[in-house]
């Protein structure tokens, strides 16, 4: 498929999805965010690719926020439906069975957070800048940023940057637990490459059962969640992957996984 506003490239089984719009410093608008659901079910329907990295093009933004001079003049109605667009574009994001990290190269405000919020790894250029600043424009952050932010660094720390407006920069987002690693600008998207090619070396289905057991065991209760977890479990035992890794180690051997 043919983008206008993103750039999906592919390298051997690794998938990196640029949001290209940097004279908006890739702010998101519909067809933006239309754009980037369906490069995800590319890379989901995609058996070759094994892990997604999301990054912003230029030096300045991974994403700035939604397109304020779009959502200026919504109604009521229209500004529910964008959210609901964001939200769904972002439970994608969420939900791809494969791994997904954000390399954060610029600011990642509104929106853009929630974007990063979406992915399993949050990976910062030293120039990386967080924030959910809708209040300030007299809106909630509306793309899951209420939900997903308490969820990953706690409901108070989330409130007080959703209710300050405030921004942080990349050694603060590291020290709450929003982001994961810090790195130079100029190794952020190797970096990422690297941790992708790291988790991609494993057996792709148990790494695909695990988010699927840590998704879905964090929206309910423990006992639930275990039970989840052990479906999975056994489930790996059906798997050519179990088998293969197993009887690798047994042999003293590296084992040789397939992309599924």
């Amino acid at each position: 498929m043919a983008y206008k506003n993103i750039i999906l490239e592919k390298e051997d089984s690794l998938a990196i999805l640029k949001v290209n719009r940097p004279q908006a410093l890739n702010a998101l608008n519909n067809e933006t965010l239309r754009e980037i659901k369906a490069a995800v079910m590319e890379v989901k329907d995609d058996e070759t690719v094994g892990a997604l990295i999301i990054t912003g093009a230029g030096d300045k933004a991974f994403v700035a926020g939604a397109d304020i001079s779009f959502m200026e003049n919504l109604s009521a109605v229209e500004g529910r439906d964008f959210g609901l667009l964001g939200q769904d574009v972002f439970t994608a994001v969420e939900n791809l069975e494969k791994p997904v990290i954000a390399a954060v190269n610029g600011f990642a405000l509104g929106g853009g957070c929630e974007l990063a919020l979406a992915s399993d790894i949050r990976l910062a250029s030293q120039k990386a800048v967080f924030g959910q600043p809708e209040v300030s424009l007299g809106i909630t952050p509306g793309f899951g940023g209420t939900q997903r932010l308490p969820r990953i660094i706690g409901e108070g720390r989330a409130k007080e940057l959703i209710f300050s407006a405030r921004s942080i920069d990349a050694q603060e987002a590291y020290r709450i637990g929003l982001v994961n690693q810090v790195y130079p600008p100029e190794s952020l998207l190797e970096e990422a490459k690297k941790m992708a090619r790291t988790i991609m070396a494993n057996a792709p289905l148990a790494v695909r059962f695990s988010k699927a057991a840590i998704n879905k065991g964090m929206q309910t209760d423990i006992d639930s969640a275990l039970a989840i977890e052990a479906d999975l479990f056994g489930l790996c035992f059906s798997t050519q992957d179990q088998k293969e890794g197993m009887n690798a180690f047994v042999n003293k051997r590296k084992p040789a996984f397939i992309c599924q």
